[in-house]
Formats: C-alpha cells, structure tokens, sequence
C-alpha cells in the first residue's frame, strides 16, 4: 500500500477530528446559533466552533506556518494554510448531506495540499503534490462508472451576473452535458476527483472554496486552471477531464487563461 506522506497525514488527521466535531453539531442543527452575513449566506456555530479547532490542531502540527480561514480572516503569504470550516453551510442547516470541510495549503498561489472531508457521506480525500488521491486513508484512483454519461456540476455565487451563469448552463446543456448545481464547491471537485462527475465550474468562488479539492482534482488525473481577479480578489476554477475543458472554452474563453 502506498504510505501516505507525512505532511499529508498530520493535516488528515486535523480534519478527522474537524468531521468528528461538524457531524455531532449537524445532527443537532435545530439547536444551534445562525447568523446572516448577506442574503442567502449564512454562518453557523458549527462554522466557527470547526474553524477555530482546525486553527488549534494546525497550530500544533505545523507551528509557525500562516493560516487563513473563511470566518476568523488571517494573512496570506507566500505559503498558508486555508479553511473553509462547512462549505455548503445552506445544505447544512437544511439537512442536506451534500456539504464539506475543506483544508489546503498554498504556496506561492498555488495549492499543492488538500484535504477535504464530507462528513455526513463518511469520506475523506486527500492528496498533495505527486501522490495520487487518498480516500479514506487509502490510495483511490479515479473511477468512472458508465463513462458515457456526461454530467458535471457548475458552482454559484451570490455575486454571480444571473444572466452570464445562465447562459453557460444553457450552453453546456446544448453540447450535452447534464448539468448539476450542488451549492457546495467541495463537494463538486471531490466528487470530480473520485469519478462521480466530469468537472466542476465556478465563474466565481474563494481560494478557501478551491483550494483542497483543486488538488484532489489535479492528482486525479484531471485537468484542474484556476483563475484571480486582484480587483475583486475573487477566484475562478475549470476542473474536470479534456472534454468538458474543450467545450468550456469554446463558452466561458477566459477559462483557457488560467494557471
């Protein structure tokens, strides 16, 4: 069995005990404290309890190293660690399974270590620079079950142009794609990764959002750009195999500008 590098497995067992922690407050979510940041996002106690465990643990395995989260803020740098403590915090509270924890690690804007754990579905996938993808401690290549289906997933924002987004969905149903909408970023690249999907597109998203799961993607075998406005500081990410890259271009042209 392939071991699973050092690095990567002190960060895997920060978000095991992060899941541990997000499952026992999702299976209580009827009694704990939301708050509303802007329309239809919200932030739970379970965002800043996880968030703030993470911080703690990570500060133990890699003391010293920066840590940027999505609740408590931080600084970047030339290499940090990012969190997004419950991605899909909507699906969350309505007891959807279909939200995730996600942890990379960036250096020089580029994540090359992810960790991203969907409690409510009992996986975590790892991978780091060169290693393949792990899931659930294990090596997991890629499996495609029924190739012929094509069906991918395309991310939202509330800072969306509606009619841009529109017109991509339209266009990638007309060149055959099935085309779902998870609300979850985490879970639309991990699902990529494992072969459940073709890709995942998001026009705009956060580093905290991509940065595990790009990695996933990337050490799947897949193709994986990614995209920043310095302007807005907003990301973008194209992830998924040649044929969805090739008809994304031919829809979305900046998508062939990434890194």
């Amino acid at each position: 069995m392939t071991a699973i590098p050092d690095r990567l497995a002190r960060a895997i067992a920060v978000i095991e005990e992060a899941a541990i922690l997000a499952i026992g407050f999702f299976h209580a979510r009827d009694t704990i404290e939301t708050r509303t940041k802007k329309a239809q996002d919200f932030v739970s106690e379970a965002d800043t309890t996880v968030e703030t465990l993470i911080r703690e643990r990570l500060a133990l395995a890699f003391p010293g190293e920066a840590v940027v989260g999505e609740e408590m803020g931080g600084e970047t740098g030339d290499a940090y660690w990012i969190i997004d403590p419950i991605d899909g915090t909507s699906n969350f509270l309505r007891g959807s399974p279909l939200w995730g924890i996600s942890l990379g690690f960036v250096r020089n804007g580029r994540p090359e270590l992810g960790v991203v754990a969907l409690p409510a579905l009992g996986d975590i996938l790892a991978a780091a620079d060169g290693t393949g993808l792990f899931l659930n401690g294990h090596p997991s290549p890629r499996n495609v079950p029924f190739a012929e289906v094509s069906l991918m997933s395309l991310g939202d924002s509330l800072s969306d142009d509606i009619d841009d987004i529109a017109a991509l969905h339209t266009g990638l149903r007309r060149s055959g794609w099935i085309v779902e909408g998870f609300h979850a970023t985490s879970i639309g690249l991990a699902f990529t990764a494992r072969g459940i999907l073709d890709g995942h597109l998001q026009k705009t998203t956060t580093m905290w959002d991509i940065a595990g799961g790009a990695v996933l993607v990337r050490e799947a075998g897949l193709e994986v750009r990614i995209g920043h406005d310095p302007a807005s500081d907003a990301y973008w990410i194209a992830a998924g195999t040649g044929a969805l890259i090739e008809a994304t271009e031919r829809l979305w042209p900046a998508a062939s500008r990434g890194s």
